[in-house]
């Protein structure tokens, strides 16, 4: 899989410095500047540090199972656009190159929706659907409980009220109170449409 991070941090540069100090036990695959610059800092075969503690699906091992993208981005705002062409790019090398279905891109917190909250509700997760480097709901007739739903989907045991505000974070950004039936009926439809692993098991 692919998972998305931003950096939080107050430059690409000051990023770069962090993710290739050995004193902080953090890496990733690439890092791509606000400015659409993309330095590949782990080869794509290797394992980087970039997800921690986490799942998604039958897969508690992510950093294992997974290329890591660090987007140069505060997470208080939206995306630069150069750098979105960079990722967009890059994405559609990597899912061709390693065979990855666009649904197993996804967000830190869509992993550890207890402890994360990248890429945040700024990142523009329908114009990489569009793309088909991502997925997104239709608007499809769908139901089921929404927390049911979300493990068929491949959201991890999570608290509740984390697991919905990470899923809003991602699908329904401006969103908001308790769950409702909208929020059921999206995460219905994600997984009858991208059941983790195509239904064949949670691994």
């Amino acid at each position: 899989m692919v998972v998305l991070h931003y950096t939080a941090m107050q430059s690409a540069a000051e990023a770069l410095e962090r993710l290739c100090s050995a004193e902080h036990d953090v890496s990733c695959h690439y890092l791509i500047g606000a400015d659409g610059t993309l330095w590949q800092l782990v080869r794509e075969a290797e394992r980087a540090w970039h997800a921690g503690q986490g799942s998604w699906g039958g897969v508690s091992d992510v950093n294992s199972r997974s290329i890591g993208i660090e987007l140069d981005n505060r997470g208080k705002g939206s995306f630069a656009a150069a750098q979105l062409v960079t990722l967009e790019r890059l994405l559609a090398e990597l899912l061709e190159r390693w065979s990855i279905p666009p649904e197993r891109v996804i967000g830190h917190q869509d992993m550890a929706p207890e402890r994360k909250q990248d890429p945040g509700r700024y990142f523009p997760w329908p114009r990489l659907a569009a793309k088909g480097l991502a997925v997104w709901p239709e608007g499809r007739a769908a139901k089921g409980r929404f927390l049911d739903c979300a493990r068929i989907f491949g959201y991890p045991e999570a608290d509740a009220g984390s697991l919905l505000a990470a899923f809003r974070a991602r699908f329904r950004p401006v969103a908001a109170g308790r769950l409702c039936e909208e929020d059921r009926r999206v995460m219905a439809e994600l997984a009858a449409r991208f059941p983790v692993d195509g239904g064949a098991g949670r691994g």
